[in-house]
């Protein structure tokens, strides 16, 4: 766990080393598989885009400097999100190029 000056937390999840679920969570998870799509509540989840790219994830790979030209409300809205906004400009692009790649076959 790493502490930053302003005191957050920043925690680190390996999705190959999962903690186990109580027996509370997994009844949850049991009732909800259970039940239509229709009756789930996804009030309290944020809205997703429906377009096949809105899951970017981050690939290494060997990155080339250019310049681009980006409107300015789409700057701001990667800016807003935090450090590393480039990296997840490049994760949308890339899905998006996956997407299409996929759709042509």
């Amino acid at each position: 766990m790493k502490k930053s000056e302003s005191n957050i937390v920043k925690l680190t999840l390996d999705p190959n080393n999962l903690p186990p679920l109580t027996a509370e969570e997994r009844a949850e998870l049991e009732a909800v598989a259970a039940m239509p799509d229709d009756q789930i509540d996804y009030s309290d989840a944020p809205f997703l885009p429906g377009a096949v790219w809105a899951k970017a994830v981050d690939l290494p790979s060997t990155k080339r400097q250019i310049t681009l030209r980006i409107d300015a409300d789409v700057l701001d809205f990667f800016r807003n999100t935090g450090r590393r906004y480039q990296t997840r400009i490049n994760a949308v692009l890339r899905s998006y190029v996956e997407a299409h790649r996929k759709a042509r076959g």
